[in-house]
């Protein structure tokens, strides 16, 4: 892997585990049930992303 590509991989992992914070503090604050589901369901879905990409190095 060139250092460029593994820059990539290191922003990528940067960006999803900002995102996944993100995500886990909205939702404890998110009151409905209905939001509180679609915010669980991206976490899981950036969560899998992070760990592609973790897998690649």
């Amino acid at each position: 892997m060139s250092p460029k590509e593994l820059m990539y991989i290191e922003d990528a992992l940067s960006h999803e585990k900002f995102l996944i914070t993100q995500y886990q503090n909205a939702i404890g604050k998110l009151s409905d049930n209905e939001l509180k589901t679609f915010a669980q369901q991206q976490l899981d879905r950036h969560n899998q992303t992070f760990n592609m990409f973790l897998q690649l190095l």
